[in-house]
């Protein structure tokens, strides 16, 4: 997962330990405290601003440090006590070109006049068009720090794709209309360069890797599969794609990519759904048809979570008891199968998608709870649909061999999902046949902060 990294910072003018008529310090040092380390204990690696902010120049000094400061992703503003908004609200617009979290929290409590402090600062900021997520509870609340965990994971996650590159191999595939990108978006969004190479260098360069290079790669394969890799000449060019592509990735400087497949090099060389799982695999995201929304779809849900992710098609939806079947022709990481088989391998090759043949993941995914999104675009904006879900496991080999027969296709990798929403909404809402599958409750909330943080549309399920 994502550790974030906030600068904790307290304001309000009655400080440096004035107390209110009844004797009692208006700021409550032990409260403050408490507030740190619940942070701590979500996750969050704290910068602490060691002067309470009441001045024009306290602020300007503070947060002007803080502006400074690359790998600090976010601000927690904490309510001491009330304040004097003015004195804060230059330093605070100035702070917010940077495009860094801002999370204004105030812990409820009647002594000390937190709340007045909050709320001034709240609709200070709103009056200037200052974007925050403004939290209300208290710090022994799980639910209030996760609010705060969750902005603060996803303004790390803004702040790791700014000034990142995707890469592109081909074109687009199968006539993919829902997964193009416009690259002068992507930039004014996500901070994102979009680069691109025909297949040509990736061609190459898979003919050329040399035979030490594919033991070494058959190694590396061999540790996540329960049989041995098939020793033919589809296996070979399916390793021999992999190491490709993972050579010009990391080549080229590209953060994640995507790639055509068919038509085209699947057809010409080798599937590339084997490739594609062992780079998702190794933790590097990505999607096939050159689909530049799944690709993000997928980057964000791998490092929110820290776990492997898959995307796969949407084959079958029960509106009556809201399970998913997701499908998806061979590219799966092995690390995500379950109990039920063996994560083995199969050859993949339709006569309109992929030729050439290669080797597939044979798979079902584990258990566990997640959510499935995808990003995508209405009349050219971007929108995100979010559904918590669940992952089942069926309850023996026989029911789910029964199970996968029913698609025709029963050695592609599969998952049964079952949606936590109104299926009719969500198939509204869907944008495109894929699906993305990350393992981690706390996604929901991450991807939600996100949507904030970007001004993309969150259609959460």
């Amino acid at each position: 997962m994502l550790k974030p990294k906030v600068g904790f910072i307290v304001f309000g003018v009655h400080k440096d330990g004035l107390l209110d008529p009844m004797g009692t310090p208006f700021i409550d040092d032990s409260l403050i405290a408490a507030a740190k380390n619940a942070l701590r204990a979500a996750g969050l690696e704290l910068v602490e601003h060691d002067v309470i902010l009441a001045t024009k120049a306290e602020a300007r000094a503070c947060l002007a440090k803080f502006k400074k400061q690359d790998d600090v992703d976010a601000i927690v503003l904490f309510s001491g006590t009330w304040v004097w908004a003015a004195h804060l609200a230059a330093a605070l617009r100035d702070f917010a070109t940077t495009g860094k979290g801002i999370v204004l929290w105030t812990n409820p409590g009647s002594q000390g006049w937190r709340p007045v402090g909050g709320l001034v600062m709240h609709g200070a900021l709103k009056e200037i068009g200052i974007p925050h997520r403004y939290v209300y509870g208290g710090f022994d609340d799980p639910a209030t720090v996760e609010r705060i965990a969750a902005y603060g994971r996803a303004a790390a996650m803004v702040n790791r794709l700014n000034m990142s590159t995707i890469g592109a191999f081909g074109g687009r595939g199968m006539g993919q209309t829902c997964g193009v990108a416009d690259p002068s978006q992507w930039m004014r969004v996500f901070g994102v360069d979009i680069d691109s190479r025909d297949t040509t260098q990736l061609l190459e360069t898979a003919r050329a890797i040399t035979p030490e290079e594919i033991a070494a790669g058959r190694k590396h394969i061999q540790q996540y599969f329960s049989v041995p890799i098939p020793d033919d000449g589809a296996a070979e060019r399916s390793i021999r794609l992999y190491l490709a592509i993972k050579k010009i990735v990391a080549q080229e400087g590209w953060d994640f990519y995507t790639i055509q497949s068919f038509p085209g090099v699947g057809d010409d060389y080798s599937a590339t759904c084997f490739a594609q799982s062992m780079m998702v695999q190794d933790g590097v995201a990505t999607s096939t048809l050159s689909d530049f929304n799944t690709a993000m779809t997928v980057k964000l849900l791998m490092d929110f979570s820290g776990e492997r992710v898959y995307y796969g098609d949407l084959q079958h939806i029960d509106k009556r008891t809201r399970e998913i079947k997701i499908i998806g022709d061979g590219a799966c990481p092995p690390g995500l199968g379950g109990t039920l088989e063996p994560v083995s391998f199969a050859q993949h090759g339709i006569p309109t998608e992929g030729a050439a043949g290669g080797l597939s993941v044979q798979l079902t995914c584990r258990p566990g709870e997640g959510v499935l999104a995808r990003l995508g675009r209405d009349r050219g904006e971007f929108e995100m649909v979010i559904t918590r879900c669940t992952v089942a496991e069926l309850p023996s080999a026989e029911e789910l061999a029964r199970r996968k027969a029913e698609c025709g296709i029963p050695f592609w990798p599969h998952a049964f999902v079952t949606a936590e929403c109104d299926i009719e909404a969500l198939l509204q809402a869907w944008n495109n046949e894929y699906a993305v599958l990350g393992y981690g409750a706390h996604l929901y909330d991450d991807l939600v902060a996100f949507c904030e943080l970007t001004g993309i549309k969150a259609i959460a399920l």
